[in-house]
């Protein structure tokens, strides 16, 4: 590398130049995270006052364990700020918790995380190339895919201690959600995702958050019997409690899917574009959940975007593993309800005849017109 002052023709490099040029960057880096600083201090005064004593703040060296927060005073505080990244504790989940448990409703909560594309920017620049790739590979093994498998999630679980996980962002506004709280506002700043968060309820206690490869989906089934639909994951874990947040922040796109779902991964996207991740929904057929032939099941909070009329149509009657929706391929909202209405009064009166049709003519928009899902 040359520096401004060196001497070319003899190779010798101009210390002091060398000197000033350290200066320089440590300067820059100092005026950088000086700057990154008022971001923070600026995005946090957007919804706290910090000067008020119902404010308390934990700095990055604090305890990862929510007895810190436990040990805070009840009904004194309306706002908790933790400035050590979210990765870095081994129970999530309890440390949400006890931030709820120690807020009224309406308190505010800031915290930071560094996101799995955060950490996959910070792995290839800190090594070279070809040895970044090799090295961001293995973590992506060691750090996300042994977790959720059943044979390796033990072992993980036993050597780390929960500890220095890597999140993506889904989970980590999921699992907010599932603690009782509801996104205001998400910031990038400094290799950081800021969070700030609201309390709106008491945490869901959760015992059972989808996290494997192989998930259950909870559906509204017949007689609007709650049940679970076996798929392969295509989504980040604990997607299904942002349902809401995504339709209220991105609204619904062509063929009645979230528009700019980022709760999808990308293998979940090739997964989703072939139909492979509904293969285990066969099992749900087999257990008499569903029929071959019928409409989607859905969510609760995607079943009542639908009107009163087609709702009570739908609980009358098994969802289904093909829906109807590749006959007609609606693309907004209410041409997906006609569509629905159309095969729900066909099946009405002949329930054999439609399903056999609405079979092959699925089959025929497949085959010769190349629908696929999304």
């Amino acid at each position: 590398m040359i520096f401004k002052g060196e001497n070319i023709e003899t190779g010798i490099l101009n210390l002091d130049d060398l000197v000033d040029h350290e200066e320089a960057v440590e300067a820059l880096k100092a005026k950088t995270e000086s700057r990154n600083e008022r971001f923070v201090s600026n995005l946090i005064e957007k919804y706290v006052d910090t000067g008020r004593s119902e404010s308390v703040t934990f700095a990055a060296n604090s305890s990862n364990t929510a007895d810190e927060v436990l040990q805070l005073e009840d009904n004194t505080y309306t706002s908790i700020i933790h400035f050590r990244r979210i990765n870095t504790f081994p129970y999530i989940n309890k440390f949400f918790e006890a931030v709820n448990a120690k807020l009224p409703i309406g308190g505010i909560f800031v915290t930071k995380v560094e996101t799995n594309d955060l950490r996959k920017i910070r792995l290839m620049e800190k090594y070279p190339p070809v040895i970044n790739k090799l090295y961001y590979t293995s973590d992506f093994f060691l750090k996300r895919v042994f977790p959720k498998l059943p044979v390796t999630q033990q072992l993980y679980y036993y050597f780390t201690k929960g500890r220095n996980r890597v999140l993506s962002k889904t989970e980590v506004l999921g699992r907010l959600y599932s603690c009782g709280f509801k996104i205001l506002e998400e910031r990038y700043i400094s290799n950081r995702l800021y969070i700030v968060a609201e309390k709106f309820r008491e945490p869901a206690f959760d015992d059972d958050p989808s996290y494997g490869i192989v998930y259950p989906m909870r559906r509204v089934g017949k007689g609007g019997k709650i049940i679970n639909v076996y798929k392969f994951r295509t989504m980040y874990a604990y997607s299904e409690y942002l349902q809401e947040y995504i339709y209220e922040k991105n609204s619904l796109d062509t063929g009645g899917k979230f528009k700019d779902d980022f709760r999808v991964s990308r293998v979940g996207k090739l997964l989703r574009r072939y139909w492979i991740d509904e293969l285990p929904m066969v099992i749900n057929v087999l257990k008499g959940d569903l029929k071959i032939v019928g409409v989607r099941p859905l969510s609760r909070h995607y079943l009542s975007l639908y009107t009163p009329e087609l709702q009570n149509l739908r609980k009358k009657f098994k969802p289904g593993l093909i829906p109807p929706y590749y006959v007609d391929l609606p693309e907004t909202m209410e041409e997906i309800m006609d569509s629905e209405m159309r095969y729900l009064k066909a099946y009405e009166k002949h329930p054999f005849l439609t399903d056999v049709k609405y079979f092959f003519l699925v089959g025929y928009t497949i085959l010769f017109k190349k629908a696929r899902s999304k």
